[in-house]
C-alpha cells in the first residue's frame, strides 16, 4: 500500500475538481500563519496581529 501526503492529495482534489481559485487562498494562508510563528516574539507582532 503505497502512503501519499497531504499536499499531493489535496493537488490531485483540485486537479479532479477544477477547484484551481483555491492554490491562492491555500497559499496565503500558509504564508501568514509562518509570519504569525516566525515574527512571534519580533517587536512587529504588534502590527502583525493588527491585521487581523
Amino acid at each position: 500500500m503505497k502512503q501519499s501526503s497531504i499536499v499531493a492529495d489535496y493537488l490531485r482534489f483540485l486537479k479532479a475538481r477544477k477547484k484551481y481559485w483555491m492554490i491562492p487562498i491555500v497559499l496565503v494562508l500558509i504564508l501568514m500563519g509562518t509570519l504569525v510563528v516566525v515574527l512571534e516574539g519580533f517587536a512587529l507582532s504588534p502590527f502583525i496581529y493588527a491585521i487581523f
